[in-house]
């Protein structure tokens, strides 16, 4: 964070200061957990039923906190008391981020895609200056403030993802670190049962572009309708990305590897130029287009740009992670979440690499999908079925019409099977996986990254770098 006195902070929190001196500096991190405490840091204490960060703050400024953020005083320890820490921890990273106008703000959201794209493009702004993005997909209430309170004077782009669960959130994380450049991935059903309809979906995403200030950018996916017609939400200026004859920064000539990387010629109006990507999934063109879209509007010129996208890796975990093991399968982890769409794309992708085995999907439960929730499994089982998948296996009762979804496709030669939990999968896998096949894991945060970590770990167990 940008050095403020322990005055300046309180000014921009509306807090009062108890126990402290005014004029000590914050010249350290903001952190919520003690044990990431360092010299110079403001320790900020959230309340809570099981674990109050309160109960911690002596031993935070024992560790050389200057003061701790709070909603309560702790005796002999300099107090910066507020109504909510959260709140008081958004409006400082607002004070700060209006403290560094060399800072260029660039924020995306989308209904999947996120991370991925968020760490596309900070690879990108970083070749071009110092940058700060998010671990992962810290993109709420508290991750989105948290990521902001590290810029530094010398920093130049804030790459920020913007979740929500429902309409106004994306607004107020605007309000928190206002967007110069705001980038719009997508609309499908992630979070439906929060949002209530694709519509609602829409309007809440819609809200990055509104955010921006006349003299800011739109980058929109004109591969989305719904995105697509999000240019008529802002005053700022408008570039759009993808596939679609109309959009600015374009892909044509789209091909697959036997690895699922995806090769390009990128066409933009300085002219054109071929993209080869060393990340797997054809989805991954429309990523990687809206990264190139933002740098090439930050400057960067299009061989650069052309070069760097074919750089470009995995940064996030457990996002259509891609490892061998010396047995000759092919493990693709994209555990750490799903919902219908992410689970199209992961799916096609194995299916785009199939050898000369057998192809397999170990998938878990989607959360967060209300009143669609039945028709979205069995949407998924459905397309694995379409897409030839020969052994499907669905994890939990809660994924079971995944599995309905499946067998009721007549005419698939594969087989699905519902399995109690991830250890029946990695038995099942154990058992049956060999030499050229290639295994898909993914499902919402309920534990199904476990089977690919089993698969991981006998990987390493085998003497194979994973």
């Amino acid at each position: 964070m940008i050095p403020l006195s322990l005055a300046e902070v309180a000014s921009a929190v509306d807090g009062r200061l108890v126990g402290a001196d005014p004029a000590a500096r914050v010249t350290g991190p903001v952190e919520f957990d003690s044990r990431k405490v360092t010299a110079g840091a403001l320790f900020v204490a959230f309340p809570g039923e099981k674990v109050d960060g309160h109960d911690y703050a002596a031993g935070a400024v024992d560790a050389g906190a200057v003061a701790v953020l709070g909603t309560r005083e702790v005796p002999e320890v300099p107090m910066v008391l507020v109504g909510d820490a959260l709140t008081a921890m958004g409006r400082l990273a607002r004070a700060v981020v209006d403290r560094l106008p060399q800072l260029t703000v660039i924020g995306l959201t989308g209904s999947s895609g996120k991370t991925t794209t968020k760490d596309l493009i900070a690879q990108l702004t970083v070749r071009l200056g110092p940058t700060v993005a998010p671990p992962g997909s810290f993109n709420n209430e508290l991750g989105h403030p948290y990521t902001a309170l590290q810029a530094t004077p010398e920093t130049r782009f804030l790459v920020m993802e913007k979740g929500a669960r429902g309409i106004g959130h994306v607004r107020y994380l605007c309000d928190v670190v206002p967007p110069r450049i705001s980038v719009v991935l997508n609309v499908g059903v992630a979070h439906i049962g929060e949002f209530g309809s694709v519509e609602n979906i829409a309007l809440a995403k819609g809200e990055l572009v509104e955010a921006l200030p006349a003299d800011g950018l739109a980058v929109l996916n004109a591969d989305d309708p719904l995105v697509d017609a999000m240019a008529a939400r802002t005053g700022a200026r408008v570039v759009r990305y993808g596939e679609a004859a109309h959009a600015d920064v374009r892909a044509v000539d789209v091909s697959l590897d036997d690895r699922g990387r995806p090769s390009y010629t990128l066409v933009t109006p300085e002219g054109s130029a071929p993209v080869r990507l060393g990340l797997t999934g054809r989805h991954q063109v429309s990523n990687s287009l809206a990264a190139a879209a933002v740098a090439r509007e930050l400057g960067m010129p299009l061989a650069e740009v052309a070069g760097a996208l074919g750089e470009l890796g995995l940064v996030s975990t457990r996002r259509m992670d891609v490892f061998d093991r010396s047995d000759g399968v092919t493990v693709i982890d994209d555990s750490y979440n799903a919902n219908p769409a992410s689970m199209a794309v992961a799916l096609r992708a194995l299916a785009g690499m199939r050898r000369e085995g057998r192809i397999f999907a170990a998938l878990g439960y989607m959360a967060e999908l209300g009143d669609f929730e039945r028709d979205g499994h069995r949407e998924v089982g459905r397309l694995a079925a379409e897409l030839g998948v020969d052994r499907l296996l669905v994890v939990g009762e809660p994924a079971a019409p995944i599995h309905e979804g499946a067998t009721a496709v007549s005419d698939w030669g594969g087989e699905s099977v519902l399995l109690t939990d991830q250890a029946a999968a990695v038995e099942v896998l154990r058992r049956e996986l060999r030499p050229g096949d290639v295994v898909l894991v993914k499902g919402s945060r309920y534990r199904t990254w476990e089977v690919a970590d089993a698969l991981r770990a006998d990987a390493a167990g085998n003497g194979v770098a994973a």
